[in-house]
């Protein structure tokens, strides 16, 4: 397999922070990446991974540690359709507020956890913005992208081959 010429940026987000920052990433990074694609997780579940490409989980975190409403069903489906992942890789934007230290950056977190577990390999820490320090998420995810993106190409292409 060659590394996938495609990012899949799947949103879940409640105020729209993280859609913001998946449109930011997906502007800057068309020089490191051919086609980048912005995908909130309305309505997606496990077959959105059947596509050939690099996936980004960039999600903001809701409630009590949870995942944002539109991407329940996804995050849901990764449990109640579960199946092996082994050719998705992946990275994490994670957006949260250390005001709440239980559950900081938890609905990426979560998502990490979940693909990680179905076999699916994370390329790259996973980036957590925190709100409490009153940047722009959308220009921080999208600094830590590139140089995310610039590492973990090759990388995909080393394992997939």
């Amino acid at each position: 397999m060659t590394t996938p010429d495609r990012l899949i940026i799947l949103v879940g987000s409640v105020t729209d922070n993280a859609l913001h920052a998946a449109q930011a990433i997906a502007m800057d990074g068309t020089d490191l990446i051919p086609v980048i694609e912005v995908r909130p997780m309305d309505g997606l579940d496990t077959r959105v991974f059947d596509e050939d490409a690099l996936f980004l989980i960039c999600t903001s975190t809701h409630g009590a540690g949870d995942v944002p409403e539109n991407a329940r069903a996804l995050y849901e489906s990764l449990d109640s359709a579960p199946r092996y992942l082994g050719h998705v890789r992946y990275g994490v934007v994670a957006l949260g507020d250390s005001a709440y230290p239980q559950t900081f950056c938890n609905g990426g977190l979560r998502f990490d956890e979940r693909l990680s577990d179905l076999g699916a390999q994370r390329l790259g820490d996973v980036f957590r913005h925190d709100a409490s320090m009153g940047t722009d998420a959308a220009e921080q995810a999208s600094a830590w992208c590139r140089d995310w993106l610039s590492l973990v190409r090759p990388a995909a292409q080393t394992i997939q081959a």
